[in-house]
């Protein structure tokens, strides 16, 4: 079902509050986002402990780079840095293959340091040297900044999720040293009436990874399909994260937890702006059923895979094969 911009229905998400896991009150947030995941798989996060202003910084960093002459953009096109890093123009890329181009222009960074071990060409679209726009003064640092505090929110994000499925907390901490992570900055210019569904700001699909963390920005735009099949407009929350369950998380679990079909619709006139961070694990982590989400009524649904090639596969069916070095 389609719903029109005046029929939209408002979502009522979740909200984690990272302050009494922070405090040592680690059940309650457990239970929380244990919730939280059966139910939706989308939940905002607040108290997240993000230092004062960089949100502001980072958000001006990107107003600033998607501000700049087309020519200059290119300058950092993804193609000089072997696919996941760089500029992507309007229309470059179409998240829901059924699509003809998502109506947004982006901006990929990716963890630096390649895998310890690993050889595989195909992990070097998935890791290595950043593009940098020239002449935009404190840009790489807000972003690298961001990027790190990005890796600490994630890395609470699974301890809870440890707490939430009964393991270890330490469970996934090995697992994610190395991870697989892409910030993306994300520009969206308002979408004229009528709708063209061929050519949404993010057409429908699932995240790929674990967590995306997003700052949603001050305009909304981003939809959820709920259970009924309908499409729930996601409000900003002020000061505080979007977060969503990715396939490979849903995978681990057996589909205990949830990863939910959204996309991305500008109908409201104004530019929009948003950063999401996209978190898995390790390349070479073995995404197995996890020991407390499969029993005799509940059989392991999917056979273990390595995240990189679980990753790979993905991105190619988006992105196309990365040619072999």
């Amino acid at each position: 079902m389609t719903l029109g911009p005046d029929e939209m229905v408002r979502s009522n998400l979740p909200v984690i509050d990272l302050e009494p896991w922070f405090r040592g009150d680690r059940g309650r947030t457990a239970r929380a986002l244990r919730s939280a995941c059966l139910k939706t798989g989308f939940f905002y996060v607040s108290n997240h402990r993000l230092p004062d202003g960089l949100l502001d910084r980072i958000r001006a960093a990107s107003r600033s780079f998607f501000s700049l002459p087309l020519e200059e953009k290119l300058r950092v096109h993804f193609e000089k840095a072997r696919k996941q890093r760089g500029y992507i123009p309007l229309r470059g890329e179409s998240s829901d293959p059924k699509g003809k181009g998502d109506e947004k222009e982006a901006l990929d960074f990716t963890f630096p340091v390649p895998p310890e071990g690993v050889s595989d060409p195909v992990a070097y679209r998935m890791y290595g040297p950043n593009l940098w726009p020239e002449g935009l003064t404190g840009f790489r640092e807000t972003v690298e900044s961001y990027f790190e505090e990005m890796i600490r929110i994630a890395g609470t994000l699974f301890e809870i999720l440890a707490a939430s499925l009964e393991l270890p907390h330490d469970f996934f901490r090995p697992k994610i040293d190395r991870p697989i992570a892409q910030l993306r900055l994300l520009h969206y210019p308002p979408q004229s009436e009528p709708l063209d569904e061929a050519f949404l700001g993010i057409g429908e699909h699932c995240d790929y990874e674990c967590f995306t963390i997003l700052d949603p920005g001050d305009v909304t735009g981003l939809q959820l399909r709920d259970q009924r099949g309908e499409w729930m407009e996601v409000e900003p929350l002020p000061r505080a994260f979007v977060v969503n369950l990715g396939e490979m998380l849903a995978r681990w679990t057996n589909d205990v937890y949830r990863a939910t079909v959204h996309r991305v619709v500008n109908r409201t006139g104004r530019e929009r702006y948003a950063i999401p961070f996209f978190f898995g694990t390790n390349y070479d982590t073995l995404i197995d059923c996890l020991p407390t989400c499969s029993g005799p009524e509940r059989p392991s649904r999917y056979p273990p895979i390595l995240a990189g090639e679980y990753l790979a596969k993905r991105l190619n069916e988006v992105y196309g094969s990365l040619p072999e070095s």
